[in-house]
Protein backbone atom coordinates (compact mmCIF):
# COMPACT_ATOMS: atom_id res chain seq x y z
CA UNK A 1 0.00 0.00 0.00
CA UNK A 2 1.43 3.39 -1.07
CA UNK A 3 -1.66 5.76 -0.43
CA UNK A 4 -5.12 5.80 1.21
CA UNK A 5 -6.76 9.11 0.82
CA UNK A 6 -10.27 10.48 1.46
CA UNK A 7 -12.61 11.10 -1.21
CA UNK A 8 -16.16 12.55 0.24
CA UNK A 9 -17.48 9.20 1.77
CA UNK A 10 -15.20 7.17 -0.32
CA UNK A 11 -11.48 5.55 -0.01
CA UNK A 12 -8.85 5.65 -3.05
CA UNK A 13 -5.77 3.73 -2.02
CA UNK A 14 -3.00 3.31 -4.24
CA UNK A 15 -0.53 -0.21 -4.55
CA UNK A 16 2.76 -0.58 -6.48
CA UNK A 17 2.81 -2.46 -9.06
CA UNK A 18 6.16 -1.70 -10.86
CA UNK A 19 6.28 -5.27 -13.17
CA UNK A 20 2.64 -6.17 -13.61
CA UNK A 21 1.09 -5.77 -17.08
CA UNK A 22 -1.02 -2.54 -17.78
CA UNK A 23 -4.43 -3.38 -17.08
CA UNK A 24 -6.97 -2.09 -19.87
CA UNK A 25 -10.18 0.18 -18.77
CA UNK A 26 -12.73 -2.36 -16.87
CA UNK A 27 -10.68 -4.63 -16.29
CA UNK A 28 -10.26 -5.71 -11.88
CA UNK A 29 -8.25 -7.05 -9.70
CA UNK A 30 -8.46 -8.93 -6.38
CA UNK A 31 -7.28 -7.53 -3.40
CA UNK A 32 -6.80 -8.18 0.23
CA UNK A 33 -4.84 -7.18 3.15
CA UNK A 34 -1.82 -8.95 3.50
CA UNK A 35 -2.25 -9.34 7.53
CA UNK A 36 -5.70 -9.67 9.70
CA UNK A 37 -7.62 -10.69 6.59
CA UNK A 38 -10.15 -12.50 8.54
CA UNK A 39 -12.64 -12.19 11.48
CA UNK A 40 -11.04 -11.61 14.14
CA UNK A 41 -9.32 -14.46 16.46
CA UNK A 42 -9.80 -17.70 14.81
CA UNK A 43 -12.35 -16.39 12.81
CA UNK A 44 -12.91 -17.34 9.10
CA UNK A 45 -10.47 -15.75 6.78
CA UNK A 46 -12.32 -13.00 4.62
CA UNK A 47 -12.59 -13.46 0.66
CA UNK A 48 -10.74 -11.32 -1.59
CA UNK A 49 -12.55 -8.40 -3.06
CA UNK A 50 -12.83 -7.45 -6.69
CA UNK A 51 -12.22 -4.06 -7.62
CA UNK A 52 -11.74 -2.22 -11.19
CA UNK A 53 -8.99 -0.02 -11.25
CA UNK A 54 -9.67 3.29 -11.26
CA UNK A 55 -6.41 4.38 -13.05
CA UNK A 56 -2.66 3.47 -13.16
CA UNK A 57 -0.41 6.42 -12.42
CA UNK A 58 3.12 5.92 -12.96
CA UNK A 59 3.99 2.14 -11.27
CA UNK A 60 0.98 2.82 -9.34
CA UNK A 61 -2.42 1.36 -9.26
CA UNK A 62 -5.52 3.23 -8.01
CA UNK A 63 -8.82 2.14 -6.52
CA UNK A 64 -11.91 3.79 -4.80
CA UNK A 65 -13.74 1.42 -2.32
CA UNK A 66 -16.77 2.35 0.17
CA UNK A 67 -16.40 0.77 3.53
CA UNK A 68 -19.53 -1.43 3.67
CA UNK A 69 -18.21 -4.16 5.41
CA UNK A 70 -15.82 -5.80 7.17
CA UNK A 71 -13.58 -6.56 4.46
CA UNK A 72 -13.62 -2.73 2.34
CA UNK A 73 -13.49 -1.77 6.21
CA UNK A 74 -10.25 -3.62 6.83
CA UNK A 75 -8.90 -2.12 3.29
CA UNK A 76 -10.22 1.35 4.14
CA UNK A 77 -8.10 1.30 7.47
CA UNK A 78 -5.07 0.04 5.72
CA UNK A 79 -1.86 2.65 5.94
CA UNK A 80 0.82 3.29 3.30
CA UNK A 81 3.47 0.35 4.26
CA UNK A 82 1.27 -1.81 5.21
CA UNK A 83 0.71 -4.97 2.73
CA UNK A 84 -1.99 -5.38 -0.15
CA UNK A 85 -1.94 -8.46 -1.75
CA UNK A 86 -3.14 -7.42 -5.10
CA UNK A 87 -4.00 -10.26 -7.91
CA UNK A 88 -4.64 -9.19 -11.94
CA UNK A 89 -5.52 -7.68 -14.51
CA UNK A 90 -8.21 -10.08 -14.49
CA UNK A 91 -11.19 -10.08 -16.85
CA UNK A 92 -12.55 -8.37 -20.11
CA UNK A 93 -12.40 -5.15 -20.30
CA UNK A 94 -13.56 -2.03 -22.62
CA UNK A 95 -13.25 -2.54 -26.32
CA UNK A 96 -13.92 1.31 -27.50
CA UNK A 97 -12.88 0.00 -31.23
CA UNK A 98 -13.36 2.60 -33.24
CA UNK A 99 -15.35 4.93 -31.50
CA UNK A 100 -15.83 8.76 -32.55
CA UNK A 101 -18.63 9.65 -29.20
CA UNK A 102 -18.95 8.27 -26.30
CA UNK A 103 -21.26 8.26 -23.25
CA UNK A 104 -19.94 7.38 -20.20
CA UNK A 105 -22.24 6.81 -17.58
CA UNK A 106 -21.88 5.50 -14.01
CA UNK A 107 -23.08 4.87 -10.93
CA UNK A 108 -21.51 5.71 -6.96
CA UNK A 109 -18.60 3.25 -6.80
CA UNK A 110 -19.07 2.13 -10.57
CA UNK A 111 -17.44 5.30 -11.41
CA UNK A 112 -13.52 3.88 -11.30
CA UNK A 113 -13.38 2.03 -14.58
CA UNK A 114 -15.15 5.04 -16.35
CA UNK A 115 -12.42 7.15 -15.16
CA UNK A 116 -9.79 5.13 -16.92
CA UNK A 117 -11.74 4.62 -20.21
CA UNK A 118 -12.13 8.43 -19.99
CA UNK A 119 -8.74 9.08 -20.19
CA UNK A 120 -7.92 6.63 -22.72
CA UNK A 121 -10.42 7.84 -25.20
CA UNK A 122 -9.67 11.40 -24.46
CA UNK A 123 -6.14 10.52 -25.40
CA UNK A 124 -7.17 8.89 -28.51
CA UNK A 125 -9.30 12.75 -29.08
CA UNK A 126 -12.69 10.38 -28.89
CA UNK A 127 -15.18 13.15 -27.66
CA UNK A 128 -16.92 11.65 -24.40
CA UNK A 129 -19.59 13.21 -22.13
CA UNK A 130 -19.77 11.75 -18.85
CA UNK A 131 -22.75 11.35 -16.59
CA UNK A 132 -23.13 10.43 -13.34
CA UNK A 133 -25.25 9.70 -10.15
CA UNK A 134 -24.65 9.23 -6.59
CA UNK A 135 -26.86 9.21 -3.19
CA UNK A 136 -25.99 13.13 -2.32
CA UNK A 137 -23.85 16.07 -3.17
CA UNK A 138 -21.16 14.09 -0.75
CA UNK A 139 -20.91 11.25 -2.14
CA UNK A 140 -20.97 13.51 -5.92
CA UNK A 141 -17.00 14.07 -4.89
CA UNK A 142 -16.09 10.87 -7.01
CA UNK A 143 -17.36 12.91 -9.61
CA UNK A 144 -14.28 15.01 -9.55
CA UNK A 145 -12.60 11.99 -10.92
CA UNK A 146 -13.88 12.45 -14.24
CA UNK A 147 -13.57 15.54 -16.85
CA UNK A 148 -16.28 17.46 -17.08
CA UNK A 149 -19.03 15.32 -15.65
CA UNK A 150 -22.90 16.18 -15.47
CA UNK A 151 -24.38 15.22 -12.02
CA UNK A 152 -27.53 13.38 -11.06
CA UNK A 153 -27.98 12.96 -7.38
CA UNK A 154 -31.28 11.12 -5.80
CA UNK A 155 -31.93 14.02 -2.81
CA UNK A 156 -31.51 16.94 -5.41
CA UNK A 157 -28.53 18.35 -3.06
CA UNK A 158 -26.13 19.26 -6.09
CA UNK A 159 -26.96 18.99 -10.55
CA UNK A 160 -30.13 16.87 -12.12
CA UNK A 161 -32.33 15.97 -8.96
CA UNK A 162 -33.50 12.47 -9.81
CA UNK A 163 -32.07 9.19 -11.75
CA UNK A 164 -28.61 9.46 -13.75
CA UNK A 165 -30.70 7.14 -16.48
CA UNK A 166 -33.02 10.43 -16.81
CA UNK A 167 -30.02 12.54 -18.08
CA UNK A 168 -28.91 9.50 -20.42
CA UNK A 169 -32.52 9.38 -22.16
CA UNK A 170 -32.42 12.75 -22.54
CA UNK A 171 -28.98 12.60 -24.51
CA UNK A 172 -30.07 9.86 -26.56
CA UNK A 173 -33.42 11.61 -27.73
CA UNK A 174 -31.39 14.76 -28.30
CA UNK A 175 -29.43 15.67 -31.51
CA UNK A 176 -26.93 13.36 -32.37
CA UNK A 177 -28.04 10.84 -30.03
CA UNK A 178 -27.96 7.80 -32.13
CA UNK A 179 -24.49 8.64 -32.94
CA UNK A 180 -23.05 7.61 -29.51
CA UNK A 181 -21.43 4.55 -28.41
CA UNK A 182 -22.33 3.63 -24.73
CA UNK A 183 -20.14 2.47 -22.07
CA UNK A 184 -21.39 2.02 -18.22
CA UNK A 185 -21.05 1.11 -14.85
CA UNK A 186 -22.95 1.13 -11.85
CA UNK A 187 -25.85 -0.61 -9.26
CA UNK A 188 -27.42 -3.10 -11.25
CA UNK A 189 -30.81 -1.17 -11.56
CA UNK A 190 -28.98 1.73 -13.41
CA UNK A 191 -27.47 -0.87 -15.62
CA UNK A 192 -30.73 -2.46 -16.21
CA UNK A 193 -32.27 0.60 -17.37
CA UNK A 194 -29.47 1.65 -19.73
CA UNK A 195 -29.30 -1.97 -21.08
CA UNK A 196 -33.10 -1.18 -22.02
CA UNK A 197 -33.20 2.27 -23.44
CA UNK A 198 -30.00 0.84 -25.71
CA UNK A 199 -31.72 -2.13 -26.87
CA UNK A 200 -34.94 -0.01 -27.51
CA UNK A 201 -32.71 2.73 -29.59
CA UNK A 202 -30.28 -0.42 -30.88
CA UNK A 203 -27.71 1.92 -29.52
CA UNK A 204 -24.41 -0.02 -29.31
CA UNK A 205 -23.52 -0.38 -25.35
CA UNK A 206 -21.27 -1.93 -22.96
CA UNK A 207 -21.60 -2.68 -19.36
CA UNK A 208 -19.41 -3.52 -16.93
CA UNK A 209 -21.60 -5.72 -13.95
CA UNK A 210 -20.92 -5.96 -10.67
CA UNK A 211 -21.08 -9.27 -8.88
CA UNK A 212 -19.41 -10.95 -5.55
CA UNK A 213 -16.61 -13.03 -6.66
CA UNK A 214 -15.04 -15.79 -4.59
CA UNK A 215 -11.93 -16.68 -7.04
CA UNK A 216 -11.56 -14.44 -10.16
CA UNK A 217 -10.01 -16.54 -12.23
CA UNK A 218 -13.83 -18.57 -12.93
CA UNK A 219 -13.47 -21.79 -10.81
CA UNK A 220 -16.26 -21.49 -8.33
CA UNK A 221 -18.89 -20.48 -11.15
CA UNK A 222 -20.72 -17.71 -8.59
CA UNK A 223 -20.92 -14.64 -10.74
CA UNK A 224 -22.93 -15.83 -13.73
CA UNK A 225 -25.25 -14.26 -15.72
CA UNK A 226 -27.75 -15.14 -18.19
CA UNK A 227 -27.47 -14.57 -21.73
CA UNK A 228 -30.60 -13.32 -24.15
CA UNK A 229 -30.02 -16.42 -26.48
CA UNK A 230 -29.56 -18.97 -23.79
CA UNK A 231 -26.88 -20.36 -21.70
CA UNK A 232 -24.65 -18.34 -19.20
CA UNK A 233 -21.37 -16.40 -19.13
CA UNK A 234 -18.83 -16.38 -16.00
CA UNK A 235 -18.25 -12.50 -15.59
CA UNK A 236 -14.79 -12.94 -13.37
CA UNK A 237 -13.06 -14.45 -16.90
CA UNK A 238 -16.07 -13.38 -20.13
CA UNK A 239 -16.80 -9.74 -18.45
CA UNK A 240 -16.62 -8.04 -16.46
CA UNK A 241 -17.63 -6.10 -19.91
CA UNK A 242 -20.21 -7.13 -21.79
CA UNK A 243 -22.55 -5.95 -25.02
CA UNK A 244 -26.16 -4.92 -23.34
CA UNK A 245 -27.78 -6.63 -26.16
CA UNK A 246 -26.30 -10.19 -25.36
CA UNK A 247 -27.83 -9.97 -21.93
CA UNK A 248 -31.18 -11.08 -21.28
CA UNK A 249 -31.17 -8.73 -18.11
CA UNK A 250 -28.75 -7.44 -15.66
CA UNK A 251 -29.47 -9.31 -12.24
CA UNK A 252 -30.23 -8.00 -9.21
CA UNK A 253 -27.07 -9.01 -6.38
Amino acid sequence: MTANEPLGPYRVIAAADPAGPVPAAGQFFMLSAGERWGGGEGGRPFLPRAFSMLRREGDELRFMLEDVGPGTNRLATLEPGDGLLVVGPLGAGFTPGDTRRALLVGGGVGVPPLCCLQDELLAHRVETTALVGFRSATHAAAATLLRDPRVATDDGSIGHHGLVTELLERELDGAGGSERTVFACGPPAMLEAVRRLCVERALPAQLALESGMACGFGACFGCVVSLRAGGYVRLCVDGPVLDAHVLAEVPAH
